[in-house]
């Protein structure tokens, strides 16, 4: 999954404990900045014959790539591709558990989002690295199978469920800990990953999570039997995203 070629500019932002609203408008904003750029570009290079080479990467454009990092306050989102049977709770229960529900425009069914929970938004133009989104997700599975390794925890790929895995070909035992869903708008992503740290889990008991009958969910601190600190796994996290793909990630505070 590791590329031999310069290694890209990431900008990297924790934005901490986020409103989700507040956090997907974010992710709108900097897509539609490259959607932007690209299509300007895309203009003038086509008048003038040229074109992408996926082998050397060079484009006629300057878009810029992301990595967001943040928790949510508990909030339930719904996958473009999701069914709403798969939340089991009504809309008086949300507001007396103090939970938010969204429909979302990103891949996926149903997952939640909470506290001790680390949410990971790439907004990357996947133009400069390749125009493959099975390889995309499979890289983003391979960054936190990479990252709960560092724990001692064997995180694993399910055939047909996109997401990272414990056990996946034991019906019995099979847990998640990494859901995934993402959007791409001219080979601009958005949304991304959630990795389960330290977070309360009894709150996947009032969905199907994933759409997924049957099988359950876990963390880190399940696996463990400890709590762990989310900071470090952050970087943790953000180094292995630099080594899967062959990018520098350049703190936006600096």
């Amino acid at each position: 999954m590791e590329s031999s070629f310069t290694r890209q500019p990431v900008i990297f932002r924790d934005l901490g404990l986020i409103g989700y609203q507040e956090a997907w408008d974010y992710q709108e904003y900097l897509l539609q900045q490259n959607v932007k750029v690209k299509s300007a570009a895309y203009a003038t290079a086509s008048g003038q014959g040229s074109t992408c080479d996926e082998r050397s990467r060079e484009v006629p454009w300057d878009t810029l790539h992301h990595l967001l990092l943040c928790e949510h306050s508990p909030v339930f989102t719904l996958g473009k591709s999701g069914q709403m049977a798969h939340l089991l709770v009504n809309e008086q229960q949300l507001a007396e558990k103090g939970i938010s529900f969204y429909r979302t425009n990103r891949g996926g069914d149903i997952t939640f989002h909470g506290p001790e929970q680390i949410v990971g938004y790439p907004i990357l133009d996947l133009e400069k690295f390749f125009r493959d989104i099975g390889r995309y997700l499979r890289s983003l599975e391979e960054v936190i199978i990479r990252t709960i390794a560092e724990y001692g925890i064997r995180g694993e790929r399910s055939p047909g469920e996109t997401g990272v895995w414990i056990a996946p070909q034991n019906v019995h035992k099979a847990r998640k800990i990494c859901a995934m869903g993402v959007r791409c708008s001219r080979w601009i992503t958005m949304h991304g990953f959630a990795l389960n740290v330290n977070i309360d889990l009894s709150y996947f008991d009032h969905i199907i999570p994933c759409g997924i009958q049957g099988k359950q969910v876990t963390s880190i601190e399940r696996e463990l039997g400890h709590t762990v600190s989310i900071e470090e796994v952050k970087e943790k996290l953000k180094h292995h995203f630099e080594e899967v793909f062959r990018v520098d990630l350049r703190d936006a505070s600096l």
